[in-house]
């Protein structure tokens, strides 16, 4: 096992514009001879004026709109939108909405351009796997945070026949700018804030719950927005709170929880999304939510591997200085339950009506997406994600 900092390149063109009114400077963002198409979500966008305003500040420019895109994109639907695109010949995207609709527009940019058929960007069974290597331009403006998909290539699509979510990302499909405006988030229900503190927290978790190989500065990067998370979370999801500090803490802590800062040179376990992944699949759990579900239980079952990290979680986070590694290892464990569950989100299947004959469900598809050495030592078998199952119900 490596106890250095690997050889690594960092690389993230996403151009940030942050903070109060910054819509209306999107005409100095976009070129003024692109036909832009506007991609949206359930329309909560045109309820509370944020797409009015979009189009506002893009007067003069040639605009469509495709709205539909859902909280998990789905394949099917994001198919039509290239359709139209190729059929229209827009040339440049604009996302106006959270991770799902963003993560959608990366997507609808790479499959417009696709040499071959779109569903060869996935692999794990679905298609043959073949690197995106070019996309449409386009930018998105953040209504929701908690993905990170703002600043980051990467993206997850939903295959609704095949009972999939899938990842797929490549250098090509960074947004060329992102606009965050923390009073767009003062619209969101707690459910929704929730979930954006939650999924944050686990990206963190993702990137930073490995092994020590001596990484100071993303070791402190990581514990600090992980504190920071902790510290705001409880105030964050009460909606009726627009303390817009704390609404401009949170967005930036949700986006730099996964735009490539933290991961630099450090080993990660994606094995929590992994697992949550074909819990929304199958059962339509919010994503966040089977996060939530899944970590505290991961952690439990792999305390043993992760012990060094687990301690210095419990030291540095959560301030845990008494007992043994083991005892502090366990605290901290607790604690971060505790915490999900504080914000709304229960940790357990049975608090959502499921019980023990989903893990077998839960496994098959696991292996039928080629997930059997998952963790950061790719040593997490089917087996062993069987137990974290089980251990969550």
């Amino acid at each position: 096992m490596n106890t250095e900092i690997a050889n690594f390149n960092y690389y993230n063109p996403t151009k940030i514009i942050f903070g109060k009114n910054r819509i209306e400077e999107l005409a100095t963002l976009v070129p003024k001879d692109k036909k832009v198409l506007l991609l949206y979500g359930g329309g909560s966008v045109v309820r509370f004026g944020t797409l009015d305003k979009v189009k506002a500040a893009l007067a003069g420019y040639q605009i469509g709109e495709f709205g539909g895109i859902e909280a998990n994109p789905t394949y099917e639907t994001l198919m039509k939108a290239i359709e139209l695109v190729k059929r229209d010949g827009y040339d440049y995207l604009l996302a106006v909405g959270g991770g799902s609709v963003i993560d959608g527009t990366k997507f609808i940019a790479a499959g417009a351009l696709f040499d071959r058929d779109p569903i060869h960007i996935f692999g794990a069974g679905i298609g043959d796997k073949l690197p995106i290597t070019k996309a449409l331009p386009f930018g998105s403006i953040l209504t929701l945070p908690a993905t990170g998909s703002e600043m980051n290539s990467g993206g997850v699509v939903t295959f609704v026949e095949k009972k999939a979510k899938l990842g797929f990302g490549s250098p090509v499909t960074f947004p060329q700018f992102s606009i965050l405006d923390p009073e767009l988030t003062y619209t969101l229900p707690k459910r929704q804030l929730a979930n954006g503190v939650i999924d944050s927290f686990v990206h963190i978790m993702e990137q930073y719950m490995t092994y020590p190989v001596n990484a100071m500065v993303q070791d402190r990067f990581a514990e600090g927005l992980l504190q920071t998370l902790i510290e705001i979370g409880p105030k964050v999801i009460d909606e009726t709170n627009h303390d817009y500090n704390l609404r401009a803490n949170f967005m930036w802590t949700a986006t730099n929880a996964l735009n490539g800062i933290l991961s630099p040179g450090v080993p990660q376990d994606w094995a929590s999304h992994s697992l949550g992944h074909e819990i929304t699949a199958l059962y339509h759990i919010d994503h966040a939510r089977t996060l939530a579900i899944v970590l505290p239980s991961l952690l439990e079952i792999r305390k043993t591997e992760k012990l060094d990290k687990l301690v210095q979680y419990a030291e540095r986070v959560w301030l845990i200085t008494d007992g043994t590694a083991e005892e502090k290892a366990t605290l901290a464990i607790n604690k971060t339950r505790e915490f999900f569950e504080s914000l709304g989100a229960p940790t357990h299947f049975s608090d959502y009506d499921l019980d023990a004959e989903v893990v077998d469900i839960l496994v098959d598809q696991l292996d039928k997406h080629g997930l059997s050495k998952l963790s950061e030592r790719q040593d997490q078998t089917l087996e062993i994600s069987r137990k974290i199952y089980q251990n969550a119900l």
